[in-house]
């Protein structure tokens, strides 16, 4: 039988297509509509200067939470980066020293206030770092204390950590400690701040559960756990990985633009899918337009990419992404927001091929990659096609900006530094 939620945090969820799975969700509902706000975390590790597209599922539920009257908690991992989590990975993460997390911590955290309000409020949100209690733990202590309570037979059973020792592949003492971290941020965020749900992604169902358990047995709290789905597109690929990598949320790392186009790019089919998920559009409005066929999904895929790229970047980047876009495909022009990648001029004294410059502006993978795309005339220079990738160009040859477009919807400026 269907559940039907009673609260309107988990109704939206349900409708929106936020929901994998959950540890109890009638206990759940039931506490959601029992007056006060309810405290609820995601854990983010520090181990890039940015988030990127593929923690915006999470972030985007946790703005639902806050806006069905409700309290998110982003706790940054500024502990738990220092070991990094094991889960579905086939090796060991680099280690990172203090610095770099705290400078991946501030990258990071610049992007959570575009999509949470963090005022003093009963459903403010708050911003976390695990390293409050993680830094002054004495090891005797939690060994006693908390390592009592796991079973080193359940946790070799979770998915995670199978799937590693399946393939053969080492996990280093300093990894199997990881989910035993995790589930002590949840105890101390529930002891500390009343936190009585932790969301995530499906793979960490195993390290959610852990929390839970370990929470009920030293502070005999009942406390919930809801995953949400991992997402790929229609076409199998992993939802927020472009031809040229990671899409980046820091406009440092990835320009508005590039950021509206990617949306922009989104196939027919996932449409629907991604303005319930990625949107505050009611759900309506967003099957209506999944709905639209022939060009008029076209229209579609500009409002996804206008109101994801509003909400992080601001209406008026949005605005400008969208014109810079018509100006490239219907007008024909450069687009002044187009990525850019500005050469020295001693880069310049004995010419640069035109495949490389489809490397560097990041429009190629690699240069055999480059050379394919154009000997396949996928490739054209200011509209025209290129047929040589041996093609040389000097200062002269880019005293004005040159556009470079791969296939009809990705393209960048090169141009001489000044």
């Amino acid at each position: 039988m269907t559940y039907h939620p009673k609260s309107d945090f988990l109704t939206a969820l349900i409708e929106r297509g936020y929901l994998a799975d959950c540890t109890d969700l009638q206990a759940l509902d039931d506490r959601l509509v029992s007056g006060d706000p309810v405290p609820a975390y995601i854990g983010y590790d520090a181990t890039a200067a940015s988030l990127h597209v593929g923690h915006l599922l999470n972030i985007m539920l946790l703005r639902l939470l806050q806006k069905t009257g409700h309290k998110p908690i982003t706790l940054m991992g500024g502990g738990t980066t220092k070991v990094g989590d094991p889960s579905f990975r086939s090796d060991e993460r680099p280690l990172l020293g203090p610095d770099q997390i705290a400078a991946n911590i501030e990258g990071m955290g610049a992007v959570f206030s575009r999509y949470l309000d963090y005022s003093d409020t009963p459903s403010g949100a708050l911003m976390l770092d695990n390293a409050e209690w993680l830094d002054g733990l004495n090891y005797l202590d939690f060994l006693r204390d908390i390592g009592r309570y796991f079973s080193v037979n359940r946790m070799l059973s979770f998915e995670s950590v199978k799937s590693r020792l399946d393939r053969e592949q080492s996990l280093s003492f300093l990894e199997f400690n990881y989910m035993i971290l995790q589930a002590y941020d949840f105890l101390e965020l529930n002891r500390r701040y009343g936190c009585v749900l932790q969301m995530g992604g499906s793979d960490q169902w195993g390290n959610i559960v852990n929390g839970i358990d370990l929470t009920r047995r030293v502070a005999d709290q009942q406390i919930f756990g809801l995953t949400t789905p991992l997402l790929t597109t229609s076409d199998g690929r992993k939802m927020g990985k472009s031809a040229g990598g990671a899409t980046w949320l820091n406009s440092e790392m990835l320009s508005p633009y590039e950021f509206w186009q990617f949306w922009r790019n989104t196939t027919d089919a996932d449409v629907g899918r991604f303005l319930k998920l990625y949107t505050d559009l009611p759900v309506e409005e967003c099957e209506r337009l999944g709905a639209l066929g022939g060009s008029e999904i076209n229209d579609a895929k500009i409002v996804l990419a206008d109101e994801v790229t509003a909400l992080l970047h601001g209406a008026e980047a949005a605005r400008a992404a969208q014109e810079t876009a018509r100006e490239v495909f219907e007008k024909g022009g450069a687009g002044a927001d187009l990525p850019t990648l500005a050469l020295a001029q001693d880069e310049l004294s004995e010419g640069i091929s035109v495949a490389q410059l489809f490397v560097r502006s990041g429009l190629a993978k690699s240069g055999k990659d480059a050379r394919r795309l154009i000997t396949e005339g996928g490739a054209k220079m200011n509209d025209e096609p290129l047929t040589d990738p041996g093609l040389m160009l000097d200062a002269a040859a880019l005293a004005d900006p040159v556009k470079l477009s791969a296939g009809r919807k990705r393209h960048a400026l090169v141009m001489v530094a000044l």
